[in-house]
């Protein structure tokens, strides 16, 4: 009868223990047996060791998209980024690959969230992020998205934790330092695109610090009112200043027509005295010339040049009046008349006084 160890009263040794050497050797053959078993199924489970082996290396096959970057990380910490195209890596949980799309455009709503896109699309306000404060304290409401690029695949990943959170949170402390320094006026009307180019600016200024490895495409406004219990007012500020602009576009246009026609007036009339001031000067430059040369003949023959000049004058002179010529016998017989009736009764009134 043999010894069992969970009776050990029924073994030949009665209540006391069994020797040593029996349970060493009891020890012994339950190995060899299993040993003999485990050997009799030894070839089916190398088979399922190398079928093993071989799934989970090829578990570390991957394929980079090309929009993206691939970076593997061994232990949890990076060691190395690969391009688009297939790779392999030691598999889990030696090494593992993250791939975030580089090339996408992100887009990250602040002041509002979309709903449903429709159509007809549905937004939800935000009022705790759009509501923001102006240079001149007055309260506007804002809205407007943020597009950006991941342009730093391992900052964007391992610099920066919810990176979507950081940068809603840096979009809308950048938009409010901005439109803090601006009046209503400018944030409402003229001065949105400064606005935008403002904000973006300085949004990567702060990612950059953050060294978030994030590329700011765009800031766009979409909605910008101010707050609804002044809505009335501030339309009727931008109709005033609609009139204000229509007045000022009118006065232009006047302005437009009149300055060339005056300018043109002006150049005609300086034309015409220029034209004026070289014919006096060529006319008195003919007179001088020909007086030269009258004085230059009356120095010759002073008789003869003073008679000619005198008969020209009075042919000039007498040519334009009624005139008789009589001989100087005949003149002592005529008697002196006086034609007082062709005289104008003006000039006669004026003498009797």
């Amino acid at each position: 009868m043999s010894w069992d160890p969970k009776n050990p009263g029924r073994g030949p040794w009665g209540d006391r223990p069994p020797p040593i050497e029996d349970v060493v050797r009891k020890f012994e053959e339950s190995v060899q047996s299993s040993f003999k078993s485990v050997k009799s199924r030894l070839p089916g489970v190398w088979i399922l060791l190398v079928v093993a082996l071989i799934v989970w290396t090829a578990s570390g096959i991957y394929i980079v998209s090309p929009d993206e970057v691939g970076v593997v990380k061994r232990f949890g910490a990076m060691v190395r980024t690969t391009q688009p195209g297939p790779h392999w890596h030691v598999p889990f949980p030696v090494e593992t690959v993250l791939k975030p799309r580089v090339t996408k455009v992100h887009r990250v709503e602040l002041g509002f969230r979309t709903v449903s896109s429709g159509p007809p699309a549905r937004y939800r306000e935000v009022p705790s992020e759009a509501l923001m404060l102006t240079g001149d304290a007055n309260i506007v409401a804002l809205e407007f998205i943020v597009q950006y690029r991941i342009k730093d695949a391992v900052a964007f990943l391992f610099n920066v934790r919810g990176q979507e959170k950081t940068i809603k949170d840096a979009a809308e402390a950048a938009m409010r330092e901005v439109v803090g320094k601006n009046r209503i006026d400018e944030v409402l009307t003229e001065g949105k695109l400064q606005v935008q180019e403002d904000t973006k600016i300085l949004l990567q200024e702060i990612l950059d610090r953050y060294e978030a490895g994030l590329k700011i495409d765009a800031v766009q406004l979409q909605d910008v009112l101010p707050p609804k219990q002044v809505i009335a007012a501030f339309k009727d500020v931008a109709s005033a200043k609609e009139d204000r602009e229509k007045t000022e576009n009118l006065s232009m246009g006047y302005r437009n027509d009149i300055l060339p026609k005056a300018k043109g007036m002006a150049e005609q009339i300086i034309n015409e005295a220029e034209a004026y001031k070289e014919a006096k000067i060529s006319q008195a430059k003919g007179d001088v010339s020909r007086f030269l040369q009258v004085l230059q003949e009356y120095r010759k023959a002073k008789d003869v040049t003073r008679t000619r000049i005198y008969l020209e004058t009075m042919e000039e002179v007498m040519g334009r009046m009624e005139k008789m010529i009589v001989d100087e016998k005949t003149q002592e017989k005529m008697l002196p008349y006086l034609p007082l009736e062709r005289m104008p009764r003006g000039g006669a009134g004026k003498k009797q006084k």
